[in-house]
């Protein structure tokens, strides 16, 4: 169970990065019943450290909480500085005894540097992929992935992408509603699908002869358990099929079917932690039509077949 954060600030933090790690957990909610979570910034001598923006922050320890914090977050600092070997040596024995570990943003180069990327993936901002790369060739760095989950390891992109991969730690160990309560309390989607390559580039531009395909998500998301064909959807947005496949994959990062199926995974581990309905209910419920088609997707998706995962959070739950 995760109950105490350590976050990693060294000299030219990114405040904003290390923001998103305290607003998800470092921010007390306990009254509006979300679990609580003790939570540390850490300097490597206590001491205050300069931020990317000049202003000074002020640590509430040093390195000492790293050594028993369930999870180390790591938040975009300058990759190219020089870390100091006492911070490298704390990381090494954080991942050594099994705490979690999540880096945001270029925060992946300070984990590469102690060697804990070697043979693992991750992924870090579109900009510094290649760089990433070059730097830990033994790493298998993700380029279009907004965050990746490795074992205990969590890498996330640049900036919002923190609190994806924050919400989606938050959804493993405390379970969807709670990922989604507090998503929608920050006013921030709680999934977002997709990778990087949509905030690369635009390839199709939005125009008013080329309108945003947000009604028709709006639309599928409310009829996940109606079954679907591209062909349906692109008559909904009066395009060709080709053409909305093209625009689809342009806004979301992904194709329909992968987007469609993340979302009818996420209404399924909602309805699997919040009703008593049967695995088979659940699956017609969700659009997938039988317990099997669930369980395929469902654990090739989650990592836990929905029986278990029910078994879980309902424990978890209790236990909170």
């Amino acid at each position: 169970m995760l109950r105490s954060v350590a976050v990693l600030a060294l000299d030219q933090v990114a405040p904003f990065e290390l923001g998103v790690l305290a607003e998800v957990f470092g921010t007390d909610r306990t009254a509006d019943g979300f679990p609580a979570h003790r939570f540390d910034v850490c300097s490597p001598d206590g001491a205050p450290v300069r931020t990317s923006a000049g202003f000074q922050l002020v640590p509430h320890a040093d390195l000492g909480p790293l050594e028993d914090a369930d999870l180390v977050a790591v938040p975009a600092h300058d990759r190219c500085a020089t870390v100091p070997e006492p911070v490298l040596e704390a990381l090494r024995r954080a991942d050594a005894r099994g705490a979690r570990l999540l880096s945001v943003c270029s925060g992946a180069f300070l984990l590469g540097a102690a060697g804990l990327l070697d043979g693992r993936d991750c992924t870090t901002h579109w900009r510094y992929v290649d760089e990433l790369q070059r730097l830990h060739p033994a790493a298998r760095v993700q380029c279009n992935s907004l965050y990746v989950a490795d074992g205990r390891l969590l890498t996330s992109a640049g900036t919002a992408a923190g609190i994806d991969a924050c919400l989606h730690l938050i959804r493993q160990e405390h379970g969807s509603a709670t990922a989604t309560r507090l998503a929608r309390r920050m006013v921030v989607p709680p999934h977002r699908d997709g990778g990087q390559a949509q905030y690369v580039e635009a390839p199709i531009p939005r125009t008013p002869q080329a309108p945003t395909l947000e009604p028709v998500l709006e639309w599928l998301i409310g009829h996940l358990e109606h079954p679907v064909t591209v062909d349906g959807l692109a008559a909904r947005a009066g395009m060709a099929p080709r053409t909305f496949a093209r625009r689809f994959r342009a806004e979301t990062g992904t194709t329909p079917h992968d987007w469609l199926t993340n979302q009818r995974v996420l209404l399924a581990r909602r309805l699997l932690e919040e009703t008593g309905l049967s695995v088979e209910a659940v699956a017609d419920r969700a659009g997938f039509g039988d317990a099997a088609t669930l369980r395929h997707h469902f654990t090739r998706r989650v990592g836990a077949t929905p029986q278990s995962y029910r078994t879980t959070f309902r424990d978890r739950a209790h236990v909170d």
